[in-house]
C-alpha cells in the first residue's frame, strides 16, 4: 500500500510540476492535482506552490506521504495544459488508473509551432497594430520587418539558454534600432509609429493576467512572484528599448 501511495503522489507531483512549468495558474494547478490524487484512490491531497517549487501530500489509510518538486519555466504551452487536464478527466472516468496515467503524462511532449510560422505571423500581428494606430503601407512593412527580425533573435537567444530578461533586452535593442530606420529614412507617413509597434510583441501578457488571476483567488506569494517576474521583463524591454534610441538618437513616440 505504500508503494502504490507513493506512486500516485509521484504522478501527482510530476503532473503539478508540469501545469506550472508551462505556464498554469495556480489555482488550475492545485485543483487538478487534487483531483487527480483523489481519482488515483487517496483520500486527501494537500498542495503548496511557490514560484519555482511544490510540495505535495498525500493522506492514505491514515499515511502521509510527502514529496517536493523544483519547477523551472518551460514557457508557455498550452497544449500540455490542456492535455493533462485531459488526463485527469479520463482518470476520473475511470478510463486510466495511474500507471497508465503515468505513461500518458510521460508521453506527453510541449510541441510547438514552426519557427519561421511564428515569425511571419509575429511580423504581421505587430504590423496590424501599427496599421490600426494609423500607420500607412511604409510603417506596415517597417513594422513588420522589424517585429520579424526580432522574433528571430528572441528564438536564437531562447534556443541557447540565455537569461530570459537578457533576451528581452536584446531583442527589444534590435527590434528598435531596425524601427528607427522608418524615422531616419522618413519612411511612411508616422515612421515613429514603427517604433512603438514593432515591440509589442514582448509584452508579458499571460504572466501579468496569471499574477492578477492568483492574487484574486488567495495565492498571493505566487501572485507577487509572477508580477515581479513579469514586471523585470517590462523593464528589460524599456532598458533594450532606450539603449536602441540612445544609439540612434530617435527617441519614436517620445518625440525627438
Amino acid at each position: 500500500m505504500d508503494s502504490k501511495q507513493r506512486e500516485i503522489s509521484r504522478l501527482i507531483a510530476q503532473a503539478g510540476q508540469m501545469l506550472l512549468a508551462h505556464g498554469a495558474e495556480s489555482t488550475l494547478v492545485s485543483t487538478v492535482m487534487r483531483r487527480i490524487g483523489i481519482a488515483a484512490g487517496v483520500s486527501e491531497v494537500e498542495v503548496a506552490l511557490s514560484a519555482d517549487a511544490l510540495v505535495v501530500t498525500t493522506v492514505m489509510n491514515e499515511h502521509c506521504v510527502t514529496t517536493t518538486r523544483s519547477c523551472a519555466d518551460r514557457g508557455i504551452n498550452m497544449r500540455v495544459i490542456t492535455q493533462i487536464q485531459r488526463i485527469c478527466i479520463m482518470m476520473e472516468k475511470g478510463i486510466l488508473d495511474y500507471h497508465m496515467a503515468k505513461e500518458q503524462l510521460n508521453r506527453i511532449s510541449p510541441e510547438r509551432y514552426n519557427r519561421w510560422l511564428v515569425v511571419v505571423m509575429i511580423g504581421f500581428s505587430c504590423a496590424c497594430f501599427s496599421r490600426l494606430a494609423g500607420g500607412d503601407a511604409g510603417v506596415f512593412v517597417m513594422t513588420f520587418i522589424a517585429s520579424a527580425f526580432g522574433m528571430i533573435v528572441r528564438q536564437e537567444l531562447g534556443h541557447r539558454h540565455f537569461n530570459p530578461l537578457l533576451n528581452f533586452a536584446a531583442t527589444a535593442f534590435v527590434t528598435s534600432t531596425i524601427s528607427a530606420q522608418a524615422v531616419i529614412f522618413s519612411i511612411g507617413n508616422q515612421p515613429t509609429i514603427a517604433m512603438a509597434s514593432s515591440v509589442l510583441m514582448l509584452v508579458p501578457g499571460l504572466p501579468l493576467i496569471n499574477a492578477v488571476a492568483d492574487m484574486l483567488k488567495g495565492h498571493i506569494n505566487m501572485g507577487i512572484a509572477r508580477f515581479m517576474m513579469a514586471s523585470l521583463l517590462t523593464l528589460a524591454t524599456s532598458v533594450g528599448i532606450v539603449a536602441s534610441m540612445s544609439l540612434t538618437g530617435i527617441w519614436g513616440w517620445m518625440g525627438s
